[in-house]
């Protein structure tokens, strides 16, 4: 840990930095529903990469790192983001009023996310999300927030992850509150659609054609003549047709237990470190505010432009996986 110690710095020479904005009063954000605003612009500042990578190993060597993580890490693991390289929205994924308004709704979302489960249940951890799982390890981020629902990091070795918007492993109804391991569901899914596949796949003489890409919630693009064709699953507990992944959607509110714990950890941080996330839901977004309120460095990492550059200590726009394997050589931990 040699390396570590020689490119530690003190937490004041990143804070002095940090752009102290006016913002909204926090108290307003604690149930926020998640919801997709503007495309976030692109921060004015020079760019030096060996500057701003050696500034991000003398920040993250000093240790009590906060890493909060967006979808734009497991995308090297084939789980493609909500946005473009642009930040311009690819998707337009389900939102809660809709998913809770109509047994036709909870229809497409079932019909599409049972193609979609069998695809990203094949996704593994990638570099990225190792390289977190190294730093919790060797001490230095000791908290993990994550704003995806895809488990790859439990997957890569991180424990105490907190999961912002769930985890698709476990589906629940919303009539009577029942939980079910979505495994289960989906062997139940399997036996009342025979056939569903081929017919998604083209197989079938009327041609179907789904597309391959597959959404950071598991969902897919899927025609809605082939998913009227898809037999809804119920609750074996009360027999309604209101099960919904376990995750929070669009338009829905994280709880506020699990914001509170959040912020939290990010008051108690010495520094916070995004990864992958445009932060252009208030979910993220928030501990991004709070923490340059309250004085604690904010390094960003994204492939693109994120909403929270503007309050950023130190901004990368550069791929994450070879960025976190040179920042593990610098650490000395590669």
């Amino acid at each position: 840990m040699a390396a570590v110690y020689n490119l530690l710095l003190s937490k004041s020479a990143f804070t002095q930095h940090v752009d102290a904005r006016s913002e909204e009063p926090l108290a307003s954000t604690h149930t926020g529903r998640m919801s997709v605003p503007s495309v976030p612009t692109a921060a004015t500042d020079p760019v030096s990469p060996d500057r701003d990578q050696a500034a991000l190993a003398r920040l993250v060597a000093g240790g009590g790192v906060v890493v909060l993580t967006g979808a734009g890490l497991s995308t090297e693991s084939g789980i493609p983001d909500y946005r473009g390289p642009d930040g311009t929205r690819r998707v337009t994924p389900m939102q809660y009023g809709e998913f809770v308004a109509s047994g036709d709704a909870r229809q497409r979302y079932w019909a599409r996310s049972y193609i979609g489960w069998q695809r990203f249940t094949r996704a593994e951890p990638n570099r990225g999300h190792r390289a977190v799982a190294v730093l919790q390890r060797a001490g230095l981020a000791p908290a993990v927030v994550t704003q995806n629902v895809d488990g790859l990091h439990q997957a890569a070795g991180a424990v105490d992850v907190v999961e912002l918007h769930g985890n698709l492993d476990q589906v629940v109804c919303l009539t009577c509150g029942d939980l079910t391991g979505r495994a289960t569901l989906h062997e139940r899914l399997a036996e009342a659609n025979p056939g569903f596949v081929d017919l998604v796949l083209g197989v079938t003489p009327d041609g179907s054609r789904v597309t391959s890409q597959i959404r950071p919630d598991g969902d897919i693009v899927l025609d809605d003549t082939v998913a009227r064709r898809f037999h809804l699953p119920r609750c074996l507990v009360c027999g309604a047709d209101t099960l919904k992944p376990d995750v929070v959607f669009f338009g829905e509110s994280v709880p506020k237990a699990k914001v509170e714990r959040c912020f939290r950890l990010v008051d108690d941080a010495t520094s916070l470190l995004v990864l992958g996330s445009s932060l252009a839901v208030m979910s993220g977004y928030r501990f991004v505010r709070r923490a340059a309120r309250s004085g604690v460095p904010v390094a960003i990492l994204t492939a693109s432009a994120s909403r929270g550059d503007p309050e950023a200590t130190l901004r990368l726009h550069t791929p994450l996986g070879a960025t976190l394997d040179r920042l593990l050589g610098d650490l000395g931990l590669s």
